[in-house]
């Protein structure tokens, strides 16, 4: 098991914490944000600023939120329970600018395991994805397109929704 290593990364949106392990980003929240890491969690991880993926992950956040990257191309593993990381690879399906539903994403989950699921448990997965804009949890509307359920802030998600549609050409 390696080291976790850990950095604060400066948005339009405010400071971010990343979190990877093995070059691999394995969390991405918003400062304080609804299920942010614990500070016993915290005091556990390493802090360094010039680790090789934050470099990565800096610069595509940068081009990002400038509207030039849509997709990434470095490695993710989230860490949770099989069901939420099923949900969060559906959510990684998104695509960019394009919004869906939480029924939208249980039927998907149905059609592909096999397992009937209700939209409140896909909500309660997607509150707890531990790596913000990258899994794209803020694309999922709740019913009527509603604007609800963002663990960094309503206002972030409008934030998000507003720049993709704006660039998403």
């Amino acid at each position: 098991m390696g080291d976790i290593y850990t950095c604060l990364i400066d948005t339009p949106l405010g400071k971010m914490r990343a979190a990877a392990k093995d070059e691999v980003i394995i969390g991405l929240w918003f400062e304080k944000q609804k299920y942010y890491p614990s500070e016993n969690k915290l005091e556990e991880w390493i802090e360094v600023e010039e680790y090789r993926i934050f470099k990565v992950l800096k610069i595509w956040l940068d081009e990002y939120f400038a509207g030039k990257k849509k997709r990434h191309d470095f490695p993710l593993a989230p860490e949770g329970t099989p069901f939420q990381l099923k949900i969060w690879n559906i959510l990684s399906q998104i695509e960019y600018g394009k919004i869906t539903s939480y029924g939208k994403i249980a039927k998907i989950f149905t059609y592909k395991t096999m397992l009937k699921t209700a939209p409140r448990a896909v909500g309660g997965a997607v509150r707890r994805n531990p790596i913000s804009i990258l899994i794209p949890c803020h694309r999922v509307l709740g019913a009527n397109e509603s604007l609800v359920g963002y663990a960094g802030g309503i206002d972030k998600k409008q934030f998000l929704m507003e720049l993709e549609s704006k660039y998403n050409n």
